[in-house]
């Protein structure tokens, strides 16, 4: 499925745990319908000691959020906000911010 949010943006979490924090896309994972997103989502990891120079022990990562939960943060009204897609002038695809109608950034 295609996602108007691209890896780099600015989000911010809407539903969970980590409500009304901020972050920038790490990653995305288009099938599962999910992104990774830098500090947020931290989870609890348990893993065994598997050679000499890796110790066992409890160590913390992040995980994937679903995409449903996130808003693209606009930078410029400084809201999280919906991103919609409009043509320009010279047949460029264009996103933009639904609240203060500035554009985003072009697509390449």
């Amino acid at each position: 499925m295609k996602y108007k949010l691209k890896k780099g943006d600015i989000v911010q979490v809407i539903k969970g745990k980590d409500r009304g924090k901020k972050g920038r896309i790490l990653k995305i994972f288009s099938e599962e319908g999910r992104v990774l997103v830098e500090g947020i989502n931290f989870v609890k990891k348990h893993t065994r000691p598997k050679s000499v120079d890796r110790q066992g022990g409890i160590i913390q990562i992040e995980k994937p959020i679903s995409i449903a939960n996130v808003n693209y943060f606009c930078l410029k009204c400084s809201k999280p906000t919906r991103l919609g897609i409009k043509f320009l002038e010279d047949k460029t695809k264009v996103r933009y911010c639904k609240k203060c109608k500035e554009i985003v950034d072009t697509e390449k």
